[in-house]
């Protein structure tokens, strides 16, 4: 595995970790506050970051099933941290979460954790299958 490949790797889990707790404060609380907008920014720029670090230490090519896994988590958490922000701008930290806001913050997380296990296990088997 190549350096940048595994220093994605720690990146993405310090995404992960980021996101889980900006998602369960958002839970259980259910406003959008700027604790909860900075773990889920701070959780996007380490997943881009991890991102562009895999494809750099990819041997593979950017057009896997692993990519596509990651990538498209990776944009549905970047449309719902946007949609997190709008809600933030527009009604403020005080005004509960809308139902299709949480509804969708919800999809995007699990996706995005689904996304994540998945990933390790393709590296993991791709790795014991050599």
């Amino acid at each position: 595995m190549k350096t940048a490949s595994i220093i994605g790797s720690m990146v993405v889990i310090i995404a992960m970790i980021s996101y889980s707790i900006g998602y369960f404060n958002e839970k259980r609380h259910q406003l959008i506050t700027s604790r909860i907008l900075w773990f889920y920014s701070i959780g996007l720029t380490l997943d881009i970051t991890a991102t562009t670090l895999m494809i750099i230490g990819s041997t593979k090519g950017m057009v896997t099933l692993h990519g596509i896994i990651g990538y498209s988590s990776l944009l549905g958490m970047l449309a719902d941290t946007f949609l997190l922000w709008k809600h933030n701008l527009k009604d403020g930290p005080d005004k509960k979460v809308s139902r299709p806001l949480h509804l969708y913050s919800r999809i995007a997380y699990t996706w995005w954790i689904i996304a994540f296990i998945t990933g390790g296990a393709l590296v993991a088997i791709s790795k014991l299958s050599k």
